[in-house]
């Protein structure tokens, strides 16, 4: 070949070369521009970003939750290495929209390694749970609606108890003369001359009144032995279920202040209903030393998941019935660290056959 002929191929081979490296740097000096994940999902979501060189890195994680029930992870990971100056931006954005349990947790984590000491690291956690009371985050963007809001403890609504069917005439009674009851306490299963069962019927009609049912359980005046408290708690467990009763409602034994009484059949009692569906409730006076409390005390002694588990009803002191806007103050007498649920604080209300109660809002949560 010709000399004169290889000089434009050496010419056009200079060029593709110059333009190669430069094409190669302009890729290269990209790694600097902002990487952004955004996610919008209804259940566990990851994002990861790994950097060299200066690095600006923004994650925006959103949750939409429309539902019964939510469980919610994000997790974002990022590692920023080598540069002189980085940036990390995570923005979490929960919005929640849940009747019954939400759980939501967030896990940041940042790695940054730079030149430059001043290195930004931003994390903006944001969860609205729109339906619901806003529920408290922990340090870590955890957030854990229902039973573990402390501002529940707060709250306190005013119910009765009957051993009285409940029709439209004796709901008319009881808010014509006492108040607007959120909480009505009602008994499983007939005692003959002493209470009448709940049907479903009288359940329908609380409810579609915006009221919750309180599970009573009274067949029994014997509440001693532990297998006399299983068999007591069997009974009420089958009978719940047999009304409909939904998974998580405590019920209660009615311990009555003539009733013999030991801790052998609390731990009976507690013991089959807390493998149940349901959640363990004792009624009864507890009166600091007298034979009830002593017997609780006993067998939380013995346990401490029975001081932890059994919800207590208690109806002491007694004050006297009064009507709901003259209702005093949340005060109920109980053993010490016991899950306290409730206060029946007066009986025997005179214009209808009733008792009046104080709940806590924990309890309400969890009521039928």
């Amino acid at each position: 070949m010709e000399k004169g002929k290889l000089i434009p191929l050496f010419v056009t081979a200079f060029f593709v070369v110059v333009v190669t490296i430069f094409s190669f740097s302009l890729v290269k000096s990209n790694s600097s521009e902002p990487v952004t994940g955004k996610v919008s999902a209804d259940g566990s979501e990851t994002v990861e970003n790994a950097e060299n060189g200066d690095g600006t890195v923004t994650n925006n994680v959103e949750n939409n939750i429309n539902g019964e029930n939510a469980e919610v992870t994000n997790t974002i990971n990022n590692s920023v290495t080598n540069g002189a100056n980085n940036t990390v931006d995570n923005n979490v954005s929960n919005n929640i929209e849940v009747n019954v349990n939400v759980n939501v947790t967030n896990d940041i984590g940042n790695n940054i390694e730079g030149q430059n000491a001043n290195a930004s690291q931003e994390n903006t956690q944001e969860t609205s749970n729109n339906g619901q009371e806003e529920k408290p985050e922990d340090q870590n963007g955890n957030t854990n609606a229902k039973e573990n809001d402390p501002s529940n403890d707060d709250e306190v609504v005013w119910g009765v108890d009957s051993a009285s069917s409940t029709d439209s005439e004796m709901l008319s009674c009881v808010r014509e003369n006492y108040g607007e009851p959120k909480v009505w306490g009602r008994y499983l299963g007939e005692k003959e001359g002493v209470s009448s069962g709940i049907t479903t019927d009288e359940a329908g009609l609380l409810h579609s009144n915006n009221i919750l049912i309180l599970p009573i359980w009274n067949h029994f005046t014997d509440a001693t032995g532990y297998e006399n408290g299983k068999s007591e708690a069997e009974q009420a467990v089958k009978k719940a279920e047999e009304l409909g009763v939904p998974a998580g409602v405590p019920i209660f034994a009615d311990i009555e202040p003539s009733y013999p009484v030991d801790s052998e059949f609390i731990k009976g009692w507690y013991e089959i209903v807390a493998n149940s569906n349901y959640k363990p409730g004792i009624y009864g006076v507890f009166e600091a030393g007298n034979e009830l409390t002593t017997a609780f005390e006993e067998a939380a002694g013995a346990d401490k998941n029975i001081l932890e588990g059994i919800y207590i009803w208690t109806a002491s002191p007694h004050t006297g019935i009064t009507t709901e806007s003259n209702a005093p103050a949340y005060e109920p007498e109980a053993p010490e660290n016991s899950l306290v649920g409730g206060w029946q604080y007066g009986i025997d209300g005179e214009a209808c056959n009733i008792d009046t109660n104080l709940f806590s809002g924990k309890i309400t949560e969890i009521l039928w």
